[in-house]
């Protein structure tokens, strides 16, 4: 039972662990599948201390995303503002980071497929943004990276500079996310064929990068 009187110190590690533990039943088991039933058991608390914790499932949801965000983020966050990748080529500093996306579905697959299913519950349940601002904020965000790498390869010389970044960017990083999550999801129609998903992401990839490189730089 829960005591309205107890610490705050007890109440927040209570939340935290109901977020870890709930992170870790929605990897296992997708979001639509687990109730706040069967988190509320797992951690050991009523129900009703659950949805007093955080009103609603949406909310316990988004936290545990958030939670998964950031644990991988803590994982990748200092590999690209090392020594040996700050001293590479601009191009090849751009190819290291638009192939992460390739380690994310080599390495965090229950992650990347579970994304797509958190999506469609932002969509279906019309979640306002305003609740989303902590877990945007989680996202591993290869950005400054791969702005850093592309403005250092225009001044080495390996990569072109008639180009709307920006606009590059968001291109890639929205074609490989929904290539991640279609391969992800499975195949659904007699046509689809997963079986060189991960050489399609490559393709992409090798492809974004041949756009970006200035031919003959041999890098």
């Amino acid at each position: 039972m829960d005591n309205h009187n107890m610490p705050e110190s007890l109440r927040t590690k209570r939340i935290e662990r109901a977020v870890e533990i709930s992170a870790e039943m929605f990897l296992k088991n997708g979001i639509e599948s687990v109730k706040m039933t069967d988190i509320a058991d797992a951690c050991g608390v009523g129900v009703a201390t659950l949805y007093r914790y955080f009103g609603t499932k949406t909310a316990i949801t988004i936290a545990a995303m958030t939670h998964l965000w950031t644990r991988l983020r803590g994982t990748y966050e200092n590999l690209f503002e090392s020594e040996n990748f700050l001293k590479q080529p601009g191009i090849k500093r751009l190819s290291d980071l638009m192939h992460m996306y390739l380690v994310l579905y080599d390495t965090h697959r229950d992650l990347m497929k579970l994304v797509g299913e958190f999506d469609l519950m932002l969509q279906r349940e019309n979640v306002p943004k305003a609740a989303l601002f902590e877990y945007e904020r989680s996202i591993v965000n290869f950005y400054p990276y791969i702005e850093a790498a592309y403005l250092a390869g225009t001044a080495d010389g390996t990569v072109r500079k008639d180009v709307d970044f920006k606009l590059f960017y968001l291109t890639y990083g929205h074609s490989m996310l929904q290539l991640c999550k279609k391969m992800l999801g499975g195949e659904l129609l007699p046509s689809d064929d997963f079986s060189a998903g991960r050489a399609e992401l490559e393709m992409l990839a090798n492809i974004a990068v041949s756009y970006l490189r200035i031919e003959n730089t041999g890098t």
